[in-house]
């Protein structure tokens, strides 16, 4: 049986700050991984987990290594990754604290890396990308969250634009238009390069804050902090009752 990889965003100095045995320092053929992978026992079972945005988060989004983050955690052991968003609310229901699982994303990036296959010697890929989240992974995630008592959202849009700035409040109404739930800098490539891996991803998305245009005056950081904090207590309960969940399922005592 494969890990459950935790791949920490924003906020997520709860992992970071853990006790954990140091992990391997991952070089790989796609250049380093943010942090070195690290090793975690949560509710009982052990788990990796790599920090997206490095240790401290000096990585912005833009400059993430997705490429070495996905292969390196696939090469640890990992069939299961779980990566944690920090977003920002666009539609009505989805307010500061709010929960959601994507089950799908539209992005408006550019220039990352977004395949392991780029032609030559590694050919090329058109992987099926019709539904980009596990359906098996995202039901799970939907049952840790009732069990935990946390209200989600179960299906939503995640638009993904680049970063490291926020938008404007003109091109949160495009995402809008376009049927985006969510906004976040981070969903892709990382899902489409899972994917190729055969690995079974899925977002635990949280809001920690309204979207540009969609509250009154301006987006301020010491809210987004502290919407953050108190989202992330909420995320380790989720986590802890995935892993039991998932345990399970898979028959593991």
């Amino acid at each position: 049986m494969g890990f459950l990889a935790i791949i920490g965003g924003s906020g997520s100095r709860h992992f970071d700050d853990s006790e954990a045995s140091p992990g391997r320092a991952a070089q790989t053929p796609y250049g380093a991984t943010s942090a070195a992978i690290r090793r975690l026992t949560l509710a009982g079972h052990e788990i990796l987990y790599l920090p997206r945005h490095g240790v401290g988060h000096r990585i912005p989004p833009h400059r993430v290594n997705y490429r070495a983050n996905l292969w390196a955690l696939k090469e640890a052991g990992a069939d299961r990754v779980v990566g944690l968003a920090a977003v920002g609310g666009i539609a009505a229901g989805l307010g500061p604290r709010s929960f959601a699982i994507p089950h799908q994303v539209i992005d408006y990036t550019y220039g990352r890396d977004q395949s392991f296959h780029e032609g030559g010697e590694s050919g090329v890929l058109h992987v099926d990308f019709s539904d980009p989240y596990c359906g098996e992974l995202r039901a799970l995630l939907v049952a840790a969250c009732a069990a935990t008592g946390v209200s989600v959202l179960d299906r939503a849009v995640y638009g993904v634009t680049q970063g490291p700035r926020l938008e404007t409040a003109a091109e949160i109404l495009r995402l809008q238009r376009d049927g985006c739930d969510l906004v976040g800098m981070t969903g892709m490539p990382e899902a489409v390069l899972a994917r190729e891996l055969g690995l079974c991803y899925a977002s635990l998305a949280f809001v920690v804050n309204w979207a540009a245009g969609k509250d009154q005056g301006p987006i301020r950081m010491d809210e987004i902090e502290r919407h953050l904090r108190h989202c992330m207590e909420r995320v380790a309960a989720i986590l802890a009752a995935l892993v039991q969940m998932g345990s399970q399922t898979r028959g593991e005592a």
